[in-house]
């Protein structure tokens, strides 16, 4: 089966660049023949993806080109906007290949993609209304506000009629993006996963230094809440991370005569270094996460994850593991307590490799890919 995939890169890097490679590298090592073709926001220029917004994407005759030379049996479409847009997705079909759109984010609804805005989750855009994301600016200022609303409004419909099966990273995302956009359309739930060499053989000896998070340092990820917690419980906790809420961070834990240590922001080749220091992982996100890939990593590892009960976490950690968002005392009770009993993380952290070994093996991701492009 012959692969092309399409991904408009971000102009800041992240979960989903990487699950794009990471797919194209699994799709290589088991025969298929794959083609990556990336647009980029970085160089677009914002006057650039704003027409490509409300024109359905630029230059579809290199989608349907590309098709053609790879003799793509499947289009594997991540991220579409701005410069692919549905003209891409209908230009592939045209040229004959299935179409599969995977949904890593909000993003056929929300111009900002994670359904949050003025501290807590925001489902106010519906369907083809993104109105409310005008109105409120979600994108800074009005006129790129005005052409994502539009922009995402006018490519709804297109997207789906042009898609043959979606893909969500949780049962979570899929029910919200039924809700939201997709209604019946079919959306497949395949959970991130971690390549075979990342699983640990069992969890890592000892208590560790420290609790971790890890994850970049905005409002919606909630580092506030542990950093609050491992005040009032005085576990020691490391952040992995950086971002522009960084300086308000650290001033918190100065306010607070908190026991935090800032490690800034360290490559993914060295988290594996940071997570074998660690007790236990913290991800106390305040948006609807569909299944970030520091908590799978960390469950890989064989570390205890503390999460949020929000979005696709749950599904990822367990019920036992998931607190309320806000909760510092909930949160700080609960750290304190895994960080005392010895027997209790050790309990925690078989359960957390066995359940990620069960939910984001690799053989599990490709089995159910294979379904999906297969499936008629």
């Amino acid at each position: 089966m012959n692969v092309l995939i399409l991904h408009n890169r971000y102009r800041e890097a992240g979960g989903e660049e990487r699950s794009v490679a990471e797919i194209a590298r699994l799709l290589r090592a088991r025969g298929h023949a794959v083609e990556v073709l990336e647009r980029s926001s970085a160089t677009a220029g914002r006057a650039r993806a704003g027409v490509a917004l409300l024109a359905g994407g630029l230059e579809p005759g290199e989608v349907e080109r590309a098709v053609r030379a790879h003799r793509a049996d499947v289009v594997h479409a991540h991220n579409i906007h701005p410069l692919f847009g549905a003209r891409a997705l209908a230009a592939a079909r045209h040229a004959g290949a299935r179409i599969v759109m995977h949904l890593h984010n909000y993003r056929m609804v929300c111009a900002i993609a994670i359904d949050y805005r003025d501290g807590r989750v925001c489902t106010r855009c519906g369907g083809r209304n993104t109105l409310p994301g005008v109105r409120l600016r979600c994108r800074g200022n009005l006129p790129e506000a005005a052409a994502y609303g539009a922009g995402l409004a006018r490519q709804q419909r297109r997207t789906i009629r042009a898609v043959d099966h979606f893909i969500a990273p949780s049962a979570f995302a899929a029910r919200r993006l039924a809700d939201q956009a997709l209604g019946a359309a079919p959306v497949a739930v395949l959970h991130n996963f971690v390549a075979d060499e990342q699983f640990a053989a069992a969890p890592p000896p000892g208590r560790g230094s420290h609790a971790l998070f890890a994850g970049r340092l905005v409002e919606e990820k909630g580092a506030d809440t542990a950093i609050l917690a491992s005040a009032a419980s005085g576990v020691p906790l490391a952040i992995a991370g950086s971002g522009p809420d960084e300086a308000r961070l650290e001033r918190l834990a100065t306010e607070r005569d908190a026991p935090v240590t800032f490690l800034r922001r360290i490559p993914p080749e060295q988290m594996p270094v940071a997570r074998s220091q660690a007790a236990f992982v913290v991800a106390p996100s305040r948006w609807d996460e569909p299944c970030p890939y520091t908590v799978i990593e960390a469950m890989a590892t064989g570390l205890p994850v503390l999460a949020s009960q929000r979005g696709g976490l749950p599904e990822m950690v367990g019920e036992e593991s998931v607190l309320p968002d806000r909760d510092v005392d909930r949160w700080a009770a609960a750290m304190r307590a895994l960080w005392d009993d010895d027997s209790e993380r050790a309990r925690r952290a078989g359960q957390a490799l066995a359940r990620a070994r069960e939910l984001f093996g690799e053989e599990r991701f490709y089995s159910a890919l294979m379904d999906v492009y297969e499936a008629r």
